[in-house]
């Protein structure tokens, strides 16, 4: 029996004040100044050994690029990531479609996170108006300005809210210009701007929490932030307005921008924090590409990079600067770590809090 897909126009969303919350700005966010989480003390040297790397990639023009997880700005992290970018340490930031879902509903509500398990069973889980509709507004409008998932909704948190060009602007781009690429964002904006009874012009919408966006502290120091969702993934998909095509759009230009910094990576450095399935993946593709156009010029391959790899999951008891464990070792099966085991360099895996190791981080690179 062949069952035909579904109508997800039809579904219907609630507003996202009437769902219950689980974390808040006010009890969440971590102050530069606040009592360090404690951690292993043998990971102590691990992290001063990071720190004095960042501290000589930077000094070398290297990329410094931080990679994360939706626990990153989950567990209140914003203001030690924004003083790491405030001084130059982190040149590029990286995460998946959740970590920008919890960044977006922390600016504009303050406040995020639900229950899955009690959600799903109700078919309410993910079906919040504001968080589908705004992210892909942003996407929609960014995408007219070539700029990726996350400057777009990182200017979109910052600047509260966006421009939308009049129908008449959109419909000439796409009559007179109709191979250029941007004729492809008008035609998506257009749509969606028809379906949805959206006025061209000004799209004001305040994020009273916007201290507490990754994406816009990112966007306002000029720092790279991009994004690596999945079709599907996310609860931005569970709206009458999901655009598979603004999405991917948004994510391919910063595939692109990703690669770039990681053609800059020689003597830099990666931090994985808290994402066990998006930054590797992303990170050896992004590096096969940089290796293919390098040889085409007859350069040499990334060298002289670390890799700092941090989750609370067990390494499996497997020392990773020894190189690969065998298959007949669990360890083999950790993806996180044997993945960017294989791309050259150094790499350490840390058994650590996410939030615990970049406070321990920020205290020994940013002065009190």
């Amino acid at each position: 029996m062949r069952f035909p897909p579904l109508d997800l126009t039809r579904l219907r969303v609630q507003p996202l004040a009437e769902r219950k919350s689980l974390s808040t700005v006010d009890s969440i966010l971590v102050a530069p100044d606040a009592p360090l989480r404690p951690i292993d003390p043998g990971l102590r040297p691990v992290v001063e050994e990071a720190a004095d790397r960042i501290q000589r990639a930077r000094d070398r023009g290297g990329s410094v690029i931080l990679m994360y997880g939706a626990h990153l700005p989950r567990n209140g992290a914003t203001p030690l990531i924004a003083g790491l970018m405030e001084d130059g340490w982190i040149t590029h930031l990286a995460t998946n479609g959740a970590g920008t879902i919890h960044d977006w509903e922390f600016a504009w509500l303050g406040r995020s996170t639900e229950s899955v398990e009690e959600n799903v069973a109700t078919g309410t889980f993910g079906l919040w108006d504001e968080t589908g509709r705004n992210i892909h507004l942003a996407l929609l409008a960014g995408a007219l300005d070539r700029l990726g998932y996350g400057r777009s909704l990182g200017r979109y948190i910052a600047e509260d809210g966006c421009d939308f060009p009049a129908r008449e602007t959109l419909v000439q781009l796409i009559r007179e210009f109709p191979s250029d690429p941007l004729a492809g964002a008008a035609a998506d904006l257009l749509s969606v701007l028809d379906r949805f009874d959206i006025a061209s012009g000004r799209h004001p919408i305040t994020h009273p929490w916007k201290h507490a966006s990754i994406l816009a502290e990112a966007w306002r120091r000029g720092v790279p932030v991009t994004v690596h969702p999945g079709i599907g993934y996310d609860i931005i998909s569970c709206h009458p307005m999901f655009h598979g095509a603004a999405i991917g759009r948004a994510a391919a230009e910063d595939f692109r921008s990703f690669a770039g910094a990681v053609e800059g990576l020689d003597d830099g450095v990666v931090l994985s924090v808290g994402s066990a399935i998006m930054a590797p993946q992303v990170f050896e593709k992004s590096l096969s590409c940089v290796h293919n156009l390098r040889f085409q010029d007859g350069r040499r391959a990334v060298s002289g990079h670390s890799i700092y790899v941090v989750d609370l999951q067990d390494g499996g008891g497997w020392d990773w600067t020894q190189g690969e464990p065998p298959k007949t070792n669990p360890a083999y099966y950790l993806r996180f770590c044997k993945s960017f085991s294989r791309m050259g360099g150094t790499m350490r895996y840390l058994q650590c809090d996410n939030l615990a190791f970049v406070q321990h981080l920020h205290r020994r690179l940013v002065p009190a």
